[in-house]
């Protein structure tokens, strides 16, 4: 005797069976994504992390794992989702590792477009180092605030918090920033 039973009431099947290669389409655009917005994607966790292997190990581990989700997020917002899931990838790396320093061996890496200027490398490298001392949430606040040129509800949006958690946190980096770095020239934020 099978189951179920011959005389088993059966219901309609809510999800109705895929077409004969149910996986062929599971993963459409999502390779048109990654060549479009893999960049971006690497800078800003760049930027997060401070150290480019970290990088991208972050930005591996976030695709694949939208991958997972590909269906659900093309239509929405899927680069939103690979940030969201990179900000909170490298927060939870931050809190099990813990904040230690990084040395940069490698000054050129931290320079954009190879320029050899003393002052841009060092300035830099201040930036970065002063990145790394900010907690997760308040680097990757800035990230997307001032480099990515994201508004305040979109960064909340994003990290689904309150605007006034972005404020909160951005005005935290700011003072710490500002402290580390006297001679920063930062502007004060108008409220966009």
């Amino acid at each position: 005797m099978g189951w179920p039973p011959k005389n088993f009431p059966s219901r309609p099947n809510p999800h109705p069976p895929s077409p004969v290669y149910p996986y062929v389409n599971r993963y459409e655009g999502f390779e048109e994504f990654v060549r479009a917005r893999g960049a971006a994607l690497s800078r800003t966790a760049y930027l997060l992390c401070g150290d480019h292997s970290a990088a991208e190990e972050l930005v591996q581990d976030s695709l694949a794992r939208a991958a997972g989700h590909w269906r659900r997020i093309v239509n929405t917002n899927p680069e939103g989702y690979v940030r969201k899931i990179m900000v909170n990838q490298h927060t939870s790396w931050w809190r099990r590792v813990g904040r230690r320093e990084r040395p940069y061996a490698d000054l050129t890496a931290v320079m954009e477009g190879g320029r050899d200027d003393a002052q841009v490398t060092t300035e830099r490298l201040a930036l970065v180092t002063a990145l790394a001392a900010l907690a997760p949430k308040q680097r990757a606040v800035i990230v997307m605030r001032y480099y990515e040129d994201m508004s305040q509800a979109e960064i909340a949006e994003v990290l689904g918090v309150t605007t006034g958690t972005v404020k909160r946190n951005t005005y935290d980096a700011l003072r710490k920033l500002r402290a580390l770095l006297p001679t920063l020239d930062l502007e004060p934020e108008a409220g966009r």
